[in-house]
């Protein structure tokens, strides 16, 4: 595949991105000329009310969708310059994505849902595969029900394997839509501590969240409001050691 390249940027870089829904009645505008960049390793939390556009500019980021003007570049790769085709391998390979409603396989056992990504991207040797999925499930805590369809676990614990599921091709960049938001609070820190353990690795973690408490404990807080970055606060340095993270 052919991907035009932007050297020494940013891990996510969107440069005058507008999307605009036309509807019978009028133009509903999504967002609106947002220009942001997130540096690699760092871990930010957007924030805003139902509306504001924070799902739509997870949309972008992850290329599900595409801007109606301006250009989105993760990765050194102009995500809205791509074939779909294209970007479906990319996206296995290099984004773990964490939907606010799961999206897990209803017919397959948690662990084989982990599998299924590290299958079709062919990433791992088919011997490791297992192993590695029962590492997964450890970290957040669901190791005693990897043999258990979604159907039989919490809603809790299906968002759980929902993250252990991104985590499997070991992407450069996780982004989560409310990935707390149907857990109690010893899984949601169970799931933030791992989060802040890989930015520690080098990867990116863009969490979308109505969670104010979470949203204050990242390194970076963007707030969006009708479309817009209306509030983007750096609540710790850049390169700061997870360790020295404070609990809000």
């Amino acid at each position: 595949m052919t991907l035009r390249h932007l050297p020494e940027e940013p891990g996510v870089h969107l440069l005058q991105v507008s999307k605009i829904y036309e509807t019978a009645a009028q133009d509903f505008i999504a967002l609106d000329e947002i220009n942001l960049d997130i540096h690699i390793g760092e871990f930010t939390c957007v924030v805003g009310r139902s509306g504001s556009g924070k799902s739509t500019l997870m949309n972008m980021i992850t290329g599900i969708d595409t801007p109606t003007r301006g250009e989105i570049w993760v990765g050194g790769i102009c995500l809205n310059q791509q074939h779909e085709n294209d970007m479906a391998q990319w996206r296995g390979r290099h984004l773990g994505i964490v939907f606010q409603f799961y999206q897990l396989l209803p017919m397959l056992t948690l662990i084989e849902n982990i599998l299924l990504p590290m299958e079709i991207a062919g990433m791992y040797a088919p011997e490791e595969r297992f192993d590695r999925s029962m590492v997964l499930l450890q970290e957040v805590g669901l190791e005693a029900e990897a043999a258990k369809r979604p159907g039989e676990v919490s809603g809790g614990q299906q968002q759980s394997a929902a993250v252990a599921r991104a985590l499997a091709n070991d992407p450069p960049m996780l982004i989560a839509d409310e990935p707390t938001g149907n857990l109690d609070s010893d899984a949601s820190e169970r799931i933030f501590q791992l989060f802040n353990s890989l930015t520690g690795r080098e990867k990116t973690i863009i969490v979308v969240t109505h969670d104010e408490e979470l949203a204050a404990r990242g390194d970076r807080r963007l707030r969006l409001s009708d479309g817009r970055i209306v509030g983007d606060e750096r609540l710790r340095p850049r390169n700061t050691p997870p360790t020295e993270l404070s609990h809000a």
